[in-house]
């Protein structure tokens, strides 16, 4: 009987283990600069202190728990020298290397999970873009697809959406909603259902470069994607 007990205290530990790291992660820099990974949670613990530096080729990997929820961004062009705080795009209050809770200004190219039973994920534009971003899931069972695009949408920007460093070169592209913040484009007041936001021009120019991002407020037919199960996501950076 002390046996059978012991067995079946280990398998409990087991499954509590299994239970706590529903999934690994790794963020991934393809870019031929170096990039900082900000992240915030919606729901459990904040990762990696909310934000890391990748160089050129760098990896990170760590696990994430069930029943977790929040995004990923890619940060660029950021200095933390003592008289110069500030990234170029994607900054978290004021150019901190670990966002601490603090999200992404737009605009900036989202990868958005909701991990549980069934997990949700998508990259979404709908705020902005900054560079293109990718995920793998592995493993798990369902459709499982994954979300892959290496259009650099700064080259079709459209010029009022532009934004622009102090060299004259366009680093991000700002959605509608973002330059104009006008009920049609922010799918908000009489326009806040799927029947009255539609596609716009400008969300139309970042679905034909990359089709399964989310462009826009009621984009979720081609992309929302979902995966029961995944034993680990790659997030793509370029």
């Amino acid at each position: 009987m002390e046996y059978i007990n012991h067995l079946f205290f280990l398998l409990l530990v087991l499954i509590s283990a299994s239970a706590a790291n529903a999934a690994t992660f790794t963020l991934q820099n393809r870019c031929s600069t170096t990039i900082w990974p900000g992240t915030l949670s919606g729901r459990g613990p904040l990762l990696i202190n909310g934000g890391t530096q990748l160089n050129p080729g760098q990896s990170i990997t760590f696990d994430v728990p069930h029943q977790w929820s929040g995004r990923f961004w890619p940060r660029t062009g950021c200095s933390f020298g003592p008289n110069n705080h500030k990234c170029s795009t994607g900054d978290c209050g004021g150019g901190l290397l670990q966002c601490n809770g603090v999200g992404g200004e737009p605009p900036a190219t989202l990868a958005e999970f909701t991990l549980d039973d069934l997990n949700f994920y998508d990259v979404s534009v709908v705020d902005g873009f900054n560079i293109p971003v990718s995920i793998y899931p592995s493993g798990g069972t369902g459709d499982c697809k994954k979300v892959e695009c290496f259009s650099d949408l700064n080259t079709s920007c459209p010029q009022e959406l532009q934004v622009v460093d102090d060299g004259g070169r366009v680093v991000a592209c700002k959605s509608a909603c973002t330059a104009y913040h006008t009920p049609e484009y922010c799918c908000t007041g009489e326009y806040g259902n799927p029947q009255s936001c539609k596609p716009s021009s400008f969300s139309k120019i970042f679905k034909a470069a990359c089709p399964s991002y989310y462009s826009y407020a009621y984009d979720d037919a081609t992309s929302t994607f979902t995966c029961r199960g995944a034993t680990g996501y790659l997030i793509r950076f370029c």
